[in-house]
């Protein structure tokens, strides 16, 4: 598994919605990225920053947060701490 340096978060998104409320599919180019996920993996913080998010934490973050990564054939994203929004 992949281990974060300095502060940054591998989260595991939650899936983009596949029906509106009304029963319709979305297709894949529409869909709005998710804006929350779980937290895979924590890295050991900084000297100026303490990890307050850990292993297993549903977390909200920014729309353009973080960098996507395909490992294992799961879609990922990274990010810093401080692009984290909120635990949940």
């Amino acid at each position: 598994m992949v281990k974060p340096l300095s502060d940054r978060v591998l989260i595991l998104p939650n899936p983009a919605e596949e029906k509106t409320a009304g029963g319709l599919y979305i297709p894949d180019t529409a869909k709005e990225k998710p804006l929350a996920g779980k937290v895979v993996a924590v890295g050991p913080g900084t000297k100026d920053v303490k990890m307050e998010v850990k292993e297993g934490d549903e977390v909200l973050y920014g729309k353009y947060s973080g960098q996507e990564l395909t490992i294992d054939g799961m879609e990922y994203l990274i990010m810093r701490q401080a692009d984290i929004l909120a635990i949940i």
